[in-house]
């Protein structure tokens, strides 16, 4: 199905920094992140998103996934999956064969970088 260039600009994907990942209990897909895209709260505080990604699996342990900047989508409203509000969408891409990789920018591309 094709969309329009001004259906596709719609869409905000942005780099952001994985501060903490943990396992949610009770599944086995879902692990919770708290992810830097560089955004402020209105007294100037780091203001890190959560967001709630299937890819357990590819990680048996999240602490792996710390300190990586990978890329989102930023703009989806928030959807609460498993009791856990998720706001954002992690970018990844896996294969029928198992094959599986995270989206991630050059080491030099800081959080919150907007993809032109």
């Amino acid at each position: 199905m094709a969309i329009t260039y001004d259906e596709f600009k719609k869409v905000e994907i942005r780099a952001g920094k994985i501060l903490s990942a943990e396992r949610i209990p009770e599944t086995d897909k879902l692990i919770k992140l708290s992810v830097d895209f560089a955004e402020k709260d209105e007294n100037g505080n780091q203001k890190p998103r959560q967001i709630v990604s299937g890819i357990a699996a590819w990680f048996p342990d999240p602490a792996a996934l710390v300190g990586r900047t990978c890329m989102f989508v930023a703009n989806l409203e928030p959807r609460t999956i498993k009791g856990f509000e998720s706001n954002g969408m992690l970018f990844a891409v896996s294969t029928a064969e198992g094959a599986f990789s995270l989206l991630e920018p050059d080491k030099s591309i800081p959080p919150g970088t907007k993809a032109a």
